[in-house]
This record gives C-alpha cells, sequence and structure tokens, in this order.
C-alpha cells in the first residue's frame, strides 16, 4: 500500500510547495484546503499521515485534530504553523501530535518527521482491512449460527453445544460446517482466532463465560 500524506493548509502556494517537496522523494501528497474538506474524505485506514497547519479560517488545526479523535481517525498528526506559541504546542503534543514545525520550515527537518511518521503505522493497514473482512463474515451469519459458534469458540465439545441448545449432535454437526464454511476458517483455532480479534469473546475467559 502507497505511503499517502494528507496536507491541510488554507494557504494556497504552501500547499503547492508541500506537495512538490513530498513528491520529489516519491511520498504522495493528498491536498485540502480546509480541516473540514480533509475530515470528510481522509480515509482512516490508509498507511499515511497528516500534515496539520494550525490556524486556518473557520476550523483551525487543533479543532481538526480533536475531531479527528471523536471520530475514530488514529492518523499521526504532523501540526505546521508561523505562529507557534508555547499554549499551542503544548496542547498539540497533549492531544497526541507526534511533531510540531514552525514555518518557514527546513525541508529536510519535515521530510524526516513525516518519514518517522509514515513508519509508525506500517502494518495496521492490513490488519484493519482483514479484521473489516471477518466482521462482514460474522455479520453475515444466521442467528443460530452464531449460537453455535459462540460456545463452540469458548471449547465446548459438540455434544455440550447441542445440549445447551437442546437439538441433536448431528444438527450441532451440520451448523459447525456452515459456520467454518461462511467463516472461511480451515480450522478451529483458526475460527477462535477471528472470533477473538473480533471482540466477541474473552479469551482469558472462553469457558467461563458461557455459564453466566
Amino acid at each position: 500500500m502507497q505511503q499517502r500524506v494528507y496536507v491541510v493548509d488554507d494557504d494556497q502556494g504552501m500547499l503547492d510547495s508541500t506537495l512538490w517537496l513530498l513528491e520529489s522523494v516519491g511520498l504522495s501528497g493528498v491536498p485540502f484546503t480546509s480541516g473540514r474538506a480533509f475530515l470528510e474524505a481522509c480515509d482512516p485506514t490508509a498507511n499515511a499521515c497528516v500534515l496539520l497547519d494550525v490556524r486556518m479560517p473557520g476550523m483551525g488545526g487543533l479543532n481538526v485534530q480533536e475531531e479527528m479523535r471523536a471520530r475514530g481517525i488514529d492518523l499521526p498528526v504532523i501540526f505546521v504553523s508561523g505562529h507557534a506559541d508555547v499554549p499551542i504546542v503544548v496542547r498539540a503534543f497533549k492531544a497526541g501530535a507526534v511533531d510540531f514545525i514552525e514555518k518557514p520550515y527546513n525541508e529536510q527537518l519535515l521530510l524526516d518527521s513525516v518519514q518517522q511518521a509514515l513508519d509508525r503505522r506500517p502494518a495496521r493497514p492490513r490488519r484493519d482491512a482483514r479484521l473489516a473482512e471477518v466482521q462482514a463474515r460474522l455479520d453475515q451469519l444466521t442467528p443460530r449460527e452464531r449460537d453455535v459458534l459462540l460456545p463452540l469458540v469458548r471449547g465446548y465439545t459438540n455434544r455440550e453445544v447441542a445440549e445447551q441448545l437442546d437439538i441433536s449432535v448431528k444438527t450441532v454437526d451440520l451448523y459447525r460446517s456452515r459456520v467454518m464454511k461462511r467463516m472461511q476458517a480451515e480450522t478451529l483455532p483458526e475460527l477462535v482466532g477471528m472470533v477473538i480479534a473480533a471482540g466477541l469473546v474473552d479469551p482469558l475467559a472462553l469457558r467461563a463465560a458461557s455459564r453466566d
């Protein structure tokens, strides 16, 4: 997946020069002249970071950062500003910014900061995509298939599941086969891993969970 840098700055000249700098080293820059436009268009799962201007009309950079957190957009943020007073810098870092660079910035300093921010999240996009696939498969299960799925991944045998649900062992076998096929799991441990990753069961209290 190509690395991406979202550049949010209302100064068109600065925006253009920053994009040119990023592209000169093979990075893909995505420009926005307002924080609102960035929030509506960004991809939270991208292998990306955000170059965010502090002072912009309408929605300033700190407000954009707050809205990112509220929306669960966990992209590394690098602030740039021509007016970096101490309270603003402190507030930015307290809210999770990875760097704060003053304009006019040193080009190599900016590039180094961007690369460090991108290196912070090398594997997450793949994990997020796989987790989304697992969740989509879970959402396709019928209520009865979910009834069978949960005790199975908690370690109960087919006979125990049959007793819990008041159905025959043969019926449990049938549903188990259908669940494995729908979830695209070749083994029971693989199925257990999927369900734990999706947060449906606590891996430290598998059997106990079904007795509650």
